[in-house]
């Protein structure tokens, strides 16, 4: 599906409540597919990384991703109108890019300069634009049209990416599947209790996904959750996708 159709879709398609979910075929043929690609990949990476890698070396190298990253946050942020927080994930990047040596240790959160992430797909949400239908991508999961777009422009306008010396241009990608390799270690009870454990992970998946989505931009829960199935996906949103 084309990037201009997605951004259509997402203009026309604005569920804020329940499911909307017409590519269930396909998105069910993805999930399974990555589902395969975890035990067989990324589950044995992610706890190989976990068991030799040091903790402390794993925590810096996560403050590393997550500071290359504060600089297309800024943007978000400004282009969101949240002037405030703009100031806020500058004065954090300057804080740890500088005393924080290049954003290994995090003293910015010492000084009150907590992590305020956002991304393009906040800002679509910002200016008005509908979620759109679910959709599962492969490797990466679950998401939406418009949060599918959201990732495309952050990957594609990365401020940092654009100015590293060509031989460092992949080291924030890099970064950034080593910080997903940390976390899917860290919570991979949690992880696999959803995926392998769910009479049906696809549903849980959505569902714990839409409704992790709609809290972080303040929209209401999806109408379609049972009690015990919106307490296992706060649950989860609050430790493993945080």
């Amino acid at each position: 599906m084309s990037l201009s159709c997605l951004l259509a879709a997402c203009g026309t398609q604005t569920p804020t409540v329940g499911t909307s979910d017409p590519y269930e075929t396909s998105n069910r043929q993805t999930h399974e597919a990555n589902l395969k690609l975890d035990r067989a990949v990324i589950k044995p990476v992610s706890t190989a990384y976990g068991t030799v890698v040091p903790n402390p070396v794993r925590i810096g190298v996560s403050n590393v991703s997550e500071t290359l990253g504060l600089p297309s946050v800024v943007i978000n942020d400004v282009l969101q109108f949240q002037l405030g927080d703009a100031l806020h994930n500058t004065a954090r990047f300057a804080l740890n890019a500088t005393f924080g040596i290049g954003g290994l240790f995090d003293p910015a959160t010492i000084f009150g300069l907590e992590e305020r992430n956002t991304g393009f797909a906040d800002t679509l949400h910002a200016w008005g634009t509908g979620e759109g239908n679910y959709l599962v991508l492969p490797v990466y999961g679950p998401s939406t049209e418009r949060d599918t777009v959201g990732l495309l422009v952050d990957i594609a306008l990365d401020p940092i990416g654009s100015v590293l010396d060509p031989s460092l241009e992949d080291l924030p990608l890099a970064l950034k599947f080593a910080d997903i390799a940390d976390t899917r270690y860290r919570y991979s009870d949690l992880y696999e209790s959803v995926i392998y454990d769910s009479a049906d992970s696809y549903v849980q998946l959505r569902l714990t996904y839409l409704d992790r989505r709609r809290f972080e931009l303040g929209v209401k829960a999806t109408q379609d959750a049972t009690p015990d199935q919106e307490n296992q996906a706060y649950s989860i949103y609050e430790d493993f996708y945080e």
